[in-house]
């Protein structure tokens, strides 16, 4: 057997982990004494590890998040009104499995976004694909893809992902544009995907902040009626952090 031939079969079907760990092994003369059988599941289990760990830096870059945020590092000593032994239970993301949504309310710097961007964190961990929003930045976008002709396309982008992260929600007014879009995304989403919606403004402001009420009254029905409710509090994580350094 020509090992050498191995090692470019195993490449060219794309077993490029698998490859470079037989060619390794044979350079450095490793696993001599394994069983055909402990090796073969060895070198497997290396491909498998590999193609996991790159899928999951696949989804973490598609989600688009604006900062490295992880479940371990929330910080709960704050008095901002964040209970622990809820929070990590919405870190199991039954709630995706459920097709329930979570509002994220507060004033500015008191962690919102960090929050929303750990659970889309932990989601891509779990290989769930999740993309992060800046709220207005979207509603720009899909303004944008009205005019030339993308809207259904980029809308159908949005239903597809299985975590959707709404982030600032409301700091902008939503003309007829943002409005219509913001219905779309969540009538098809509801009761179909998860939705994350961080915000300054509180829920109940919403109606005034969306306008037209009957699809103010439709939006809020589909999403606030199934959602976990996390209303922060407390002064700035942002001022907090500057007057430590």
């Amino acid at each position: 057997m020509n090992k050498n031939q191995t090692v470019e079969k195993l490449k060219s079907m794309r077993l490029h982990a698998m490859a470079n760990m037989y060619q390794h092994h044979l350079q450095n003369n490793l696993y001599s004494d394994a069983t055909a059988d402990e090796y073969i599941g060895l070198l497997t289990d290396h491909e498998w590890e590999e193609r996991q760990n790159n899928k999951i830096q696949r989804l973490l870059k598609q989600a688009g998040f604006r900062q490295k945020a992880s479940i371990a590092d929330i910080d709960y000593s704050n008095a901002r009104n964040l209970e622990k032994n809820m929070f990590q239970r919405l870190s199991s993301l039954d709630f995706v499995s459920k097709k329930e949504n979570i509002i994220l309310t507060g004033a500015s710097g008191v962690g919102k976004s960090y929050l929303a961007q750990a659970l889309g964190h932990q989601a891509c961990l779990m290989e769930i694909k999740t993309q992060y929003h800046i709220t207005s930045r979207l509603f720009n976008r899909l303004k944008l893809a009205k005019v030339d002709g993308t809207y259904d396309k980029e809308l159908k982008k949005l239903i597809k992902v299985d975590l959707l992260i709404l982030d600032d929600f409301g700091l902008q007014a939503f003309d007829n544009y943002a409005r219509n879009a913001l219905m779309d995304i969540i009538e098809d989403r509801f009761s179909n995907k998860s939705t994350i919606v961080s915000s300054q403004i509180p829920v109940s402001t919403w109606y005034d902040i969306i306008g037209e009420g009957t699809i103010a009254d439709a939006v809020l029905d589909r999403l606030v009626n199934s959602s976990h409710r996390i209303d922060l509090k407390g002064e700035s994580m942002r001022k907090n952090f500057l007057s430590d350094n």
